[in-house]
């Protein structure tokens, strides 16, 4: 886990630490957003080159969230 003020600050170690499988998180909002660490990646598209291991994370850790919020709703 990385936490940082700015997107910025905390991109540099974290691609560094887990490039592969790291997903970004938004926190604060009122809907969830995840996305992969290594972004869009245009340079690679059409090459058949893609890894989808951040994508898969950042679909998993999007359902985890959303259960959660769920489970913690209902105990209120």
């Amino acid at each position: 886990l990385i936490v940082s003020m700015y997107h910025d600050q905390a991109l540099i170690p974290f691609k560094l630490l887990s490039f592969d499988k790291g997903v970004n998180v938004t926190v604060g909002l009122k809907i969830i957003r995840t996305s992969p660490v290594h972004g869009t990646a245009y340079d690679i598209a059409g090459k058949s080159s893609a890894n989808c291991n951040s994508m898969i994370e950042s679909i998993k850790l999007a359902d985890d969230i959303s259960r959660n919020r769920h489970k913690w709703i209902e105990k209120l």
